[in-house]
């Protein structure tokens, strides 16, 4: 299991827009905290919602049937904490568990959408920066369940 502390593409998500988108997506936020072994979400639940990471870890899971939840990737400061808001049916497609205390910026997915309906530069810029984030993410829940349940030496190479 790979953890996004600092390595993860959500982790320059902010940083990856210009000033002006940043300051637009951040006037879209508002601080939540939430204290550590707190369930956020779950597996087929409406995606009504995501967050940025300020402070602690996130560990995203799947639920395995007849094995229970596997931690397929941890989030930490920076990172993009939910891209399903996003994508029809808008559901989410893992679940979410604080491992930690966590501070984040919360941002209702439907007002984000509006905007970014509104200001297709600004809608560009941050579905570009949430694809990469599905991507590394569709990556690392592979691996993780490629080292739960594939033969030997079956993990993929970096």
């Amino acid at each position: 299991m790979r953890s996004q502390q600092g390595a993860d593409p959500g982790a320059g998500l902010l940083a990856a827009l210009s000033a002006e988108h940043r300051d637009r997506l951040l006037g879209l936020a508002r601080e939540v905290t939430h204290p550590g072994d707190t369930r956020l979400f779950e597996e087929g639940e409406p995606a009504d919602r995501f967050w940025i990471v300020r402070t602690g870890v996130v560990a995203l899971d799947i639920q395995i049937p007849g094995r229970g939840r596997a931690v397929v990737e941890t989030i930490g400061a920076g990172g993009l904490l939910g891209w399903s808001w996003l994508c029809p049916p808008r559901q989410w497609h893992l679940g979410a568990e604080t491992r930690s205390p966590v501070v984040a910026w919360e941002f209702d997915a439907e007002e984000v959408r509006r905007r970014c309906a509104a200001d297709p530069g600004f809608g560009l810029a941050l579905v570009t920066l949430v694809a990469e984030t599905i991507g590394h993410r569709l990556r690392a829940t592979r691996t993780r369940l490629l080292d739960l349940y594939g033969p030997l030496g079956s993990t993929p190479r970096p």
